[in-house]
């Protein structure tokens, strides 16, 4: 039997406006006994509002989206997380797609979300074109760019400092006596991967080092491609010292080529790359990364999702990123590392 809201009024001796009252924190004040009757009307019957039905009233459904280029990848997985996170606590759904890097699928969940009427969208450009902007621009759906931008969007974005952090990381190597230092970048076309690369040849174009002895092999994000373009890197006559490798995921590949050729992490090749997904902490050895501050990232989109709602918006914001020292770079691996300075970014200290 359904249970209707007069239910709940004649049970807790009401009338169904205070229940709304109730419900909805407002917008008259109710005294705590009778709170506390409606709550109790309310276990007892086990009564659940009409969700949409509350939502044309209100004309707001409570709930966001966020589509990501690939959910399997633990980076884009760490991030949804943290988005969720902060969704939940400002009292949102997340719905979440996973556009598995193809512009038809991303652009097809974004139809999605803007026909069940979502009350703004986060998203994670995938590679190449972005068809879905314009459907955005003409729903005037409030929108947030993460981890890269979309060229000639005017929504803002939360970026990380993507190019010093790799110039840090390629400098933390040579801080350790590494002078043939290779890079195993991002696509090509996928800006936070550019601007590593630019970062790392930042730091040995400091060095002196000349741009003919910079080995550098693009691959995608991911531990197999990462494995690949390690392979192809130590089968040269001029076999690197140590990788920065683009990212986490590609690491844990290149860890692996580094063992099946016969040679040591970090004795043989050092190894510093960039995210700070927690898997990096289980790696064997585990591995030096430049840690992004997840949790502040998804505060930051949040803010400016709900600044759009409001009528205003502002600059893209470019968070830093924070070095975690571990065994494969060659630093000692004390249990903790260098976390503790991920906690301040994330708590928005200074690290």
């Amino acid at each position: 039997m359904t249970v209707r809201r007069m239910d709940v009024a004649r049970l807790a001796g009401t009338s169904p406006a205070v229940v709304s009252y109730v419900l909805n924190n407002g917008p008259r004040p109710v005294s705590a006994e009778t709170r506390a009757k409606v709550l109790a009307a309310i276990e007892q019957l086990g009564y659940r509002p009409n969700g949409i039905a509350r939502s044309l009233r209100m004309s707001r459904t409570m709930t966001l989206g966020l589509v990501v280029p690939d959910n399997a990848n633990p980076y884009f997985a760490e991030l949804a997380r943290a988005v969720e996170e902060e969704s939940f606590a400002q009292g949102y759904t997340l719905l979440i797609g996973n556009a598995a890097e193809s512009d038809d699928r991303q652009t097809s969940y974004v139809r999605t979300f803007l026909a069940r009427q979502v009350d703004g969208l986060f998203i994670v450009p995938a590679h190449g074109p972005a068809g879905f902007l314009p459907e955005l621009q003409r729903s005037q759906t409030p929108w947030v760019s993460l981890d890269r931008q979309v060229p000639g969007a005017a929504a803002p974005g939360v970026l990380v400092d993507n190019r010093s952090g790799a110039y840090a990381a390629t400098r933390h190597l040579i801080g350790h006596g590494r002078t043939r230092i290779a890079c195993i970048g991002g696509p090509e076309d996928v800006l936070p991967a550019h601007d590593r690369v630019s970062g790392w040849r930042d730091a040995l174009d400091e060095e002196g080092v000349s741009r003919r002895d910079m080995a550098v092999v693009h691959s995608e994000f991911g531990r197999r491609a990462g494995y690949r373009a390690a392979r192809e890197l130590l089968a040269r006559p001029d076999r690197p010292d140590a990788v920065f490798v683009a990212s986490d995921e590609q690491a844990v590949g290149v860890l692996r080529a580094i063992g099946e050729v016969g040679l040591r992490c970090p004795d043989d090749v050092a190894v510093a790359s960039f995210d700070g997904i927690p898997g990096a902490a289980y790696s064997t050895p585990a591995l030096t990364t430049m840690a992004q501050p997840f949790a502040a990232i998804g505060r930051a989109a949040m803010t400016h999702l709900l600044a759009q709602q409001a009528g205003t918006a502002g600059p893209t914001d470019v968070l830093p990123v924070v070095l975690v020292r571990r065994g494969s770079c060659g630093c000692d691996d004390p249990p903790g590392g260098d976390e503790t300075a991920v906690a301040e970014l994330n708590e928005g200290e200074q690290a």
